[in-house]
Formats: C-alpha cells, sequence, structure tokens
C-alpha cells in the first residue's frame, strides 16, 4: 500500500492511487489515439477505434476505483450511506444517462451513421457517449428530410422516457407518399397511368427489395413482411377534385430526390395531356332553374 511507503493515512492513499490510475488512463487513451490516428488510413475504422479506446479507459477506471475504495467502505459506511443518498438525488440525470448508453452500447437501437428520430428530434447519428448522443439535424424548417446543418446533443435518459424511431434499421427502406390532386372534371384514369409510370421509374426492383428484407430481417429479430413491395395508387376525393396517393418504397436518405423526380415526370406528361389538370380550391354554385355553374374563384 501506498499508505505503508509514504507515511500517509489510507484516506490519503487511496485517493493519491487514484489519481495516479486517472493520469496513467489518460495518458494511455491519449497515446492510444495517437497511434490509432498515425496506422488506421480508413476514417470509419479510425473513428470506431477511438470509441473503443474510450470505452476499454472507461471500464479500467471504473474497476480501478472498485478494488482502491472497497476496502475502505466497512469504516465509512455510514457517511457514504448518506453520502450516496444524496449523491443518487442530486445526479438522477447523470445515472441514467449512464444507464441509457449502456442500453445502446449492449442493445443497439441504433449505430453511428443510422437515421433516428426521438421526440420531435430526427437525424443522422454522428457521435454516442456515455451521456448523450448527437444526431445531425434533419427536418425541421427543411422539407423531406434533409439535413439542417445543425447538430443536437441528445441526453441518453431520453431513451427511457420517449419512443426513438429508426429509419434504417431492420428494413432499408421507407415507404413514401406523393399526393396527385386532380379536377373532377379530368380523366382520373389518364392521371393515375401518368403517376403509375412516374412511380414505375424511381421504384426499388421488387426482387431487390425483397431479397434485402428476407437477409436483414432474420439476422435482426425482426419480422417484417411486406406482401407487397411494387408501387401503388390509391383513390379517394377531396373537395375540390379527386385524390390520387401514390405509395413507393425509397432510400430513407432519398425521400426528396425521389419526390422531385416524381413531379418532374408528372409535369412533363400533363403538359402533353389535356384531358388531366391539377385541382385547386373551388367555389360551385346552384341556383334553382338554371344549370350548373362552375365557378373557379379561389376560395
Amino acid at each position: 500500500m501506498l499508505s505503508e511507503y509514504l507515511d500517509i493515512g489510507p484516506l490519503a492513499a487511496r485517493t493519491l492511487s487514484t489519481l495516479i490510475v486517472l493520469v496513467a488512463v489518460i495518458v494511455l487513451r491519449y497515446v492510444g489515439a495517437i497511434l490509432v490516428s498515425r496506422r488506421v488510413t480508413d476514417s470509419e475504422m479510425q473513428f470506431r477505434a477511438k470509441k473503443a479506446l474510450t470505452y476499454v479507459a472507461t471500464v479500467v477506471v471504473a474497476v480501478s476505483l472498485i478494488f482502491i475504495w472497497l476496502p475502505f467502505v466497512d469504516d465509512l459506511a455510514t457517511f457514504l450511506g448518506l453520502l450516496s443518498a444524496g449523491i443518487a438525488i442530486a445526479l438522477a440525470d447523470v445515472f441514467l444517462n449512464l444507464a441509457g448508453w449502456a442500453y445502446v452500447v449492449f442493445r443497439r437501437p441504433f449505430r453511428v451513421g443510422d437515421r433516428v428520430q426521438i421526440g420531435t428530434d430526427a437525424g443522422d447519428v454522428v457521435d454516442i457517449r456515455a451521456f448523450r448522443f448527437t444526431i445531425l439535424e434533419i427536418g425541421n424548417w427543411v422539407d423531406a428530410d434533409q439535413s439542417t446543418g445543425r447538430i443536437i446533443h441528445v441526453p441518453n435518459g431520453r431513451l427511457f422516457r420517449e419512443p426513438i424511431a429508426n429509419y434504417t434499421e431492420g428494413f432499408l427502406y421507407i415507404w413514401h407518399e406523393i399526393p396527385l390532386l386532380v379536377t373532377f372534371e379530368s380523366d382520373w384514369h389518364a392521371a393515375e397511368a401518368l403517376l403509375r409510370e412516374a412511380l414505375r421509374q424511381v421504384a426499388i426492383p421488387e426482387d431487390v427489395a425483397r431479397r434485402t428484407t428476407e437477409q436483414v430481417s432474420p439476422s435482426r429479430d425482426y419480422r417484417i413482411t411486406y406482401t407487397e413491395l411494387q408501387p401503388n395508387v390509391y383513390v379517394s376525393t377531396r373537395d375540390s377534385g379527386v385524390l390520387l396517393t401514390g405509395r413507393v418504397l425509397v432510400e430513407a436518405r432519398r425521400r426528396r430526390a425521389v419526390e422531385d423526380a416524381v413531379w418532374r415526370h408528372l409535369l412533363d406528361a400533363m403538359s402533353q395531356d389535356d384531358s388531366v389538370d391539377l385541382a385547386y380550391p373551388t367555389i360551385r354554385g346552384y341556383l334553382p332553374g338554371i344549370s350548373d355553374i362552375g365557378d373557379d374563384r379561389r376560395a
């Protein structure tokens, strides 16, 4: 024991031992990070290696502190009991964040690179740490799930308070819907054909989507059984016309690109087809004894 060699009390010896362990681990972690930077050229592998070093350093410090301070507990049982109760109340959120970190590490609800949403915050996970994870925000004032450029630091404790959605876990695609509202006077069958053709051009081949489902579902313990993977069009009506809703599988990060391609095709096709017109809010009046009057004034 250091107390015998340095002629100091047990408490001072354990405190000094704790400082030595912390300094040693920090130095070793720093040296390891330098070696990784020099010898690993792939940026993703370099990032993961440094995160592994951080995890190992955390475990080493925790185990060392247990061995240093555990024999001292009996002498300070009453004091530590009161102290631990106060710490538990004061640091409840800290412990909850650590529990959330353990949940992420062992259960893996998401990984670095996944696109997730927790509460109202959504984005791509760019970092995971002991007390929080970091996402590159999407959405908010930007449409179609594109990046805003903002970084959001999310406390790990929120994982136990709010549901988390993963865009890319279990199934690599998401369903996207594109509404097309045409007038009642339009040939909605022709509009449906135009929309189906536009969706067909951007759709993921059915064999690729089905093969991906079969590969991912068993390996991640998710039973995903889509019977229909091809694009489809659903028909309904609204006050201003016939609503055709196109539904198509897209990659999670390509929603806006797919919608852009579909609308470009539709607008070009409708400009050459006089039987299809886009609808907008209208007012229709009926007067006794007079034939139907259509007033296309905006509501």
